[in-house]
């Protein structure tokens, strides 16, 4: 059993501040010394970034469409283990899940897993008594336990008594009521807000004035007793430890840094249970992989914000290039596939793949039921994911059955062409995947990692083809 206090942060739609209060509760409640745990509803990257530095420990995704209902639970014991207080963003509006699936994967079906209590966080910027209405349909839609309003952008005092007033009206307290405020606003680009990593000043200042708002406009005392008002959860905490980690302990490499920035926080915890010593690499700055390095995960981020770059640093271009010709166990994906390839919008990648990547305004967004076409280091043919693609870009060509017999695709699913590119030695894919929901795929890297031979350090290097 579980027993830790936990809410859950909604919302009716996207844009009312779910973040901005969220992130505030982590941060006004770490304040006082409560230890917080942070979780995001969801496939959701960035957000958890903000999370981590309010909470001061990693932000996690629970996301049942990548991952099971089944594993919510065991998923927030873990992340949430000796914490004072849980804290769980939502995504999108309270009963937005996956397209013509109902409430799957949405924040409603998170909050019933969980058996919490909802924060209902409203715009209430062009809203008056009317906000009564929406908060009535919220609460009576649905099984979720609304237990409380947060009022966002309200406009003045006497707006704040309206709306207040409004919502006593059908009976839901308000737990408190924010006026604008800049300085807790983040920038945004093409796939949402700049992660925190790229701008850590600034995003702690911005973290520390959320935790001032959110003090001086939330009855902290009123949310942390609906939080401890949640009963106690019947699961066991999932752990990363393999029953058998495989032997040797072999180097596995993951990239980080500014650009790479998408990763979960299980992905490495996984790699390590496995058997791994996994050493993180930033490619902006890194001229070589760590050394002793057996194996290359590279996740997703921003490749194209920081193309230039990447590109200059040729030294561990070339470096990747020929310990994946070499055969070094490599995985990418998004991020990574981008980097493998020869050019990003012209600017020279690593090459490890004979293809091309280019920005593009169209925005590729969802989740993909797949099978895997070809065995590499993260799958054999025919394992079967769910996965989630997010993008502007596209890779030209698609797969690797446009390029070579002895280069396969990594996933199908229906609707598509063969995507991505999968050898025996490397995998490559758009396709972003919670590895905690198929454990095996870090075992299985872990395995081809510890099969390497230790490759030779600072070897002779082949000259660079051309984009």
């Amino acid at each position: 059993m579980v027993s830790v206090p936990r809410l859950v942060v909604a919302a009716p739609a996207s844009g009312h501040g779910k973040t901005t209060v969220a992130t505030g509760l982590l941060a006004a409640f770490a304040a006082r010394g409560l230890t917080v745990a942070p979780f995001k509803v969801g496939p959701d990257y960035i957000d958890p970034g903000y999370h981590a530095l309010a909470a001061g420990r990693p932000g996690r995704n629970l996301d049942p469409v990548m991952v099971g209902e089944q594993l919510i639970g065991p998923l927030f014991a873990h992340g949430a283990a000796g914490a004072h207080l849980a804290v769980v963003e939502g995504v999108m509006g309270l009963y937005d899940g996956r397209t013509g699936a109902g409430d799957t994967g949405s924040t409603a079906q998170v909050s019933r897993l969980l058996d919490a209590p909802v924060v209902l966080v409203v715009d209430a910027a062009a809203q008056g008594r009317s906000v009564a209405a929406l908060v009535h349909g919220f609460r009576t839609f649905g099984d979720v336990r609304i237990g409380g309003v947060i009022l966002n952008r309200v406009g003045s005092d006497r707006h704040e008594q309206l709306l207040r007033e409004a919502c006593e009206e059908v009976g839901t307290p308000v737990l408190g009521a924010l006026r604008r405020a800049d300085a807790v606003a983040a920038p945004s680009r093409h796939l949402g807000l700049v992660p925190a990593a790229e701008r850590r000043a600034e995003a702690v200042a911005a973290v520390d004035a959320l935790a001032a708002l959110v003090a001086s406009a939330v009855d902290l005392e009123a949310v942390l007793a609906l939080a401890r008002a949640a009963p106690p959860l019947a699961a066991t905490a999932w752990t990363p430890a393999a029953a058998e980690p495989v032997p040797g302990r072999p180097v596995v490499a993951v990239a980080g840094g500014p650009a790479f920035t998408f990763s979960y926080a299980e992905t490495a915890e996984l790699l390590a249970g496995a058997g791994a010593e996994v050493v993180t690499v930033d490619p902006l700055r890194a001229e070589a992989l760590p050394s002793g390095t057996r194996a290359l995960v590279v996740g997703g981020g921003f490749p194209e914000v920081y193309a230039d770059q990447l590109s200059a640093n040729e030294p561990l271009r070339r470096d990747v290039a020929a310990r994946a010709a070499a055969g070094l166990p490599t995985v990418a994906e998004c991020a990574g596939l981008l980097w493998l390839c020869r050019s990003l919008d012209g600017a020279p990648m690593c090459g490890v793949l004979d293809a091309v990547a280019a920005m593009t305004p169209t925005l590729t967004l969802g989740y993909r039921d797949a099978a895997a076409l070809s065995d590499s280091p993260l799958a054999v043919a025919g394992t079967r994911v769910t996965g989630h693609e997010f993008h502007r870009t596209v890779v030209q060509p698609r797969s690797g059955l446009l390029l070579s017999p002895a280069a396969g695709a990594a996933w199908g699913w229906r609707g598509a062409d063969p995507e991505g590119f999968a050898t025996p030695a490397l995998h490559a894919s758009y396709l972003h995947l919670h590895w905690a929901g198929h454990p095996a795929m870090a075992r299985r890297v872990v395995t081809a990692a510890a099969a390497q031979a230790l490759p030779l350090e600072r070897q002779a290097l082949p000259p660079e083809r051309s984009p």
